[in-house]
Formats: structure tokens, C-alpha cells, sequence
């Protein structure tokens, strides 16, 4: 149990259990790869890859039929990540307790990616996105951890800034790669897959791990899978509060995720052969200014030693540019609206994972606990196909994408309110 931290002088010192030695630039760069690789295999799919395959299969139904696909595979994703990382913590391999999951999460992802490609019927199709979210999960529970596993607090601010935007990045990476891979929907999802599983391998290959000590290890029972999901907001306030935050700011970035080819097709007036360059643009334009502002707020965060300002003021800006989004007439508005996403974006995964890292319930259980975080980050994109529909439907039909961004802005805008009361950080 964490105790609430009343001066500055408490809230600047380093908790129990946080990695003391600094680390070089070949873990850096090995962790940065990483994590390109897995975002460019998880989030490519939900961008373009699936949506354009649900549009071959059902083009009469894509939208109900992406919305449940999506909403399937984030619950089971929601449910699956924190379980993995409790059991990434137990893990006793002589590998390491990482490398296990690292490994054999993206291989399993890429055997989900490679029933979508095969599936004829948006049923097969929700059993292969089910399959990929928790492989790739099961690398993300482990990949989360090596932050608070290897990364002291002084660093902690450039590191995530450094990493924290390769979300973005690797998503460019996979819609570049999908550019390249033509027409063909199976080597549109297979390609950022390879890419994932080859730079994940470059990661465990050179990174520092260690199995868990069974002697600080409680009896394993089944009710503690159970138990893996759920930290008590009320025990852990400061863990509680920065959880509200992402859940509600990814609420409105999972209404930009997962309708953004449809705002360009059904919106704009684009074809769905166009979507996909269209789509690589904007986020390349989102990416380059999201990596400016992650690298510059990662690094004034750590000289300041302040992270709350920091996130709440990325979350809003990134609420404007959903509105922006929202209410673009063409599709230079929409470009302008996702550069200013990525603006915010940038600076909010680049400090919002240092503070979380600060914020967590006990350092030998960070796997669980961050997986247990991710929850914030998968629940929304179950949730926001489900809502957005509340919205879409105004004034009639199922198309008022500016009624659908302008909640998303809202919820974006909640998010960085709910970092107010966190008193445990600067």
C-alpha cells in the first residue's frame, strides 16, 4: 500500500524498489524497437488493415460489423493483459520472466493476423482479432514492465519520451507497409507483423532479465488470475485517479482509430482504394509532430521533476484536435486536426507513463499492476464502437461523424481534468 506523499520534498523522492543505476543507450534503443515492432503488428489492423478487410467481406454492414469486431477483441484484451503480466511476474524461466511473453506473445498475435487473412466471414474474423489482441497483450504486459523494471526515476521523463510516441510511429511504420503491400489484404496484415516479431526478437535478444525470486513468491492459486484484475482505486488513490485519466482520454482517440478510414471514405468522399495512402499521410503529418513534442516534454518533464501539467495539458490539446477532426469539410482539415492529435499525443505518452510508473501499488508485481493500467487503454476500444453509435445516429442515418468526434472531444477533456487530484506527483 502506498502512502500519499504531503511535501515536495516526499513527492520528489524515489519509492521503494526503483532501479538506481542508469541505463545506456543499447537498452534504450533495444526497448525503443521494441516497441516499434509491436505497435506497428497491434494498431496497424485497427487503423486500416481490418476495416478494409470487413469492407470486402460485408460492405453492407462494415460499420456494425467493425464495431463488434474491435469490441470483442479489446475485451478480451481487457481481460487477458493484467492475468498475463501477473504471470510474467511468477515467471521462474531461466530466459528471464520477460522474454517468455515477449516472445511468444507476438508469435501468437501474428497466428491471430493470419486467420483474419484467411477468414471469409466477419465471424472467423473476430476469432483471429480475438487470438491477435491477447498475443500481442501478453508481449505488452511484459513490455510495460521494463520501464519500472530497469529505468530509475531521474531517467524515467526521456526514456518514455523517447519510447512513448513509437506508438505513433510504429502505426506510420505499418501504414507504410501496408501502402506497399498493394491490394492484398493478407500482406497488408502480415507485413508490420513481421516487422514486429523481428524487431521484438532484437529486443530479447540484447536486454537485461531476470527470473522471479520463488522465495518472494506467494503460493500460486487460481482465484489470484481473478485477483489480477483489479488494484483498489481507494487503497491506491494517485494509481486510481491517473487510470480515469487515460480511460477516459482514449475513449475519444478510440473514436479516431476506429472510424477514421470511414470519416475519409464515408465523410470526405474518398474510395476505400484511396483510404489506405490517405490514411499514411495523415499519420505521418500526426507523427512528426507528435515525436517534436515527445522528446521535448519527456525531457522538460525530468528538469522540472513535474509530470500532472504536462499530461493535462497534452490531453486537451488533444481534444482539440478531435473537434478539429470532427468538423473538418475537407481533407486538409483532417490532416490539420490529426498533426494536432499527434501534438498532443507526443507529449502525453511521453510523460503519462512516468507518472504511472511513480504511481504503482508495488514495484515486484509491475507487470500485473501496469496490466491492469493497459486496461484504460483496451477498455475504450471496446467501449467507443459501442457509444459512438449513440451519437452517429443523430439527426438520422448512422454517419454524424462531427456529433461522434465532438463526445470524443469531451471525454478527451475529462481525461486531463482527472489529473488534478493525483497528489502523489509533482
Amino acid at each position: 500500500m502506498t502512502t500519499p506523499l504531503s511535501s515536495p520534498a516526499e513527492a520528489t523522492s524515489a519509492p521503494a524498489g526503483t532501479p538506481s543505476a542508469r541505463v545506456g543507450r543499447r537498452f534504450i534503443a533495444a526497448y525503443m524497437l521494441g516497441q516499434l515492432g509491436l505497435w506497428a503488428a497491434l494498431l496497424t489492423p485497427v487503423t486500416v488493415s481490418i476495416s478494409l478487410k470487413i469492407s470486402q467481406i460485408a460492405p453492407d454492414t462494415k460499420a456494425a460489423g467493425l464495431s463488434a469486431v474491435l469490441s470483442i477483441g479489446a475485451l478480451l484484451s481487457m481481460i487477458t493483459t493484467p492475468i498475463w503480466g501477473n504471470l510474467s511476474d511468477r515467471t521462474t524461466s531461466r530466459f528471464g520472466r520477460r522474454r517468455p511473453w515477449l516472445a511468444g506473445g507476438v508469435l501468437a498475435g501474428t497466428a491471430g493476423l493470419a486467420v483474419i487473412a484467411l477468414a471469409g466471414n466477419v465471424t472467423l474474423v473476430a476469432v483471429g482479432w480475438g487470438i491477435a489482441q491477447m498475443g500481442f497483450n501478453a508481449s505488452q504486459a511484459a513490455l510495460n514492465a521494463l520501464l519500472p523494471d530497469n529505468v530509475p526515476e531521474e531517467q524515467r521523463g526521456r526514456v518514455s519520451g523517447m519510447v512513448g510516441f513509437t506508438s505513433k510511429v510504429g502505426t506510420l511504420i505499418g501504414t507504410g507497409l501496408v501502402a506497399l503491400a498493394g491490394s492484398g489484404v493478407a500482406p497488408m496484415l502480415l507485413l508490420p507483423a513481421l516487422f514486429g516479431i523481428i524487431m521484438i526478437g532484437i529486443l530479447v535478444a540484447v536486454m537485461p532479465d531476470r527470473p522471479a525470486d520463488p522465495s518472494r513468491l506467494a503460493p500460486f492459486r487460481l482465484t489470484d488470475l481473478a485477483r489480477s484484475l483489479w488494484v483498489n482505486p481507494f487503497a491506491h488513490r494517485d494509481f486510481g485517479w491517473a487510470w480515469a485519466g487515460r480511460f477516459l482520454l482514449y475513449i475519444g482517440y478510440a473514436f479516431f482509430l476506429t472510424f477514421q478510414a470511414y470519416v475519409i471514405t464515408d465523410h470526405l468522399g474518398y474510395s476505400d482504394a484511396e483510404a489506405p495512402d490517405l490514411i499514411f499521410y495523415g499519420t505521418l503529418a500526426a507523427t512528426a509532430g507528435g515525436l517534436f513534442t515527445a522528446i521535448l516534454g519527456g525531457r522538460l518533464s525530468d528538469h522540472l521533476q513535474r509530470r500532472k501539467i504536462f499530461v493535462g495539458v497534452s490531453a486537451a490539446v488533444m481534444g482539440v484536435g478531435l473537434l478539429i477532426i470532427g468538423l473538418s469539410a475537407s481533407y486538409a482539415h483532417f490532416l490539420v486536426g490529426g498533426t494536432v492529435v499527434g501534438l498532443g499525443m507526443g507529449t502525453y505518452l511521453a510523460v503519462d507513463m512516468a507518472l504511472v510508473a511513480r504511481v504503482l501499488p508495488n514495484p515486484d508485481n509491475a507487470a500485473k499492476d501496469l496490466g491492469v493500467f493497459q486496461i484504460a487503454n483496451s477498455l475504450p476500444q471496446s467501449l467507443a464502437p459501442l457509444i459512438a453509435p449513440l451519437f452517429l445516429s443523430i439527426g438520422g442515418g448512422d454517419q454524424n461523424y462531427p456529433a461522434a468526434f465532438v463526445a470524443g472531444t469531451v471525454f478527451a477533456l475529462l481525461g486531463a481534468l482527472a489529473t488534478a487530484p493525483i497528489r502523489g506527483v509533482r
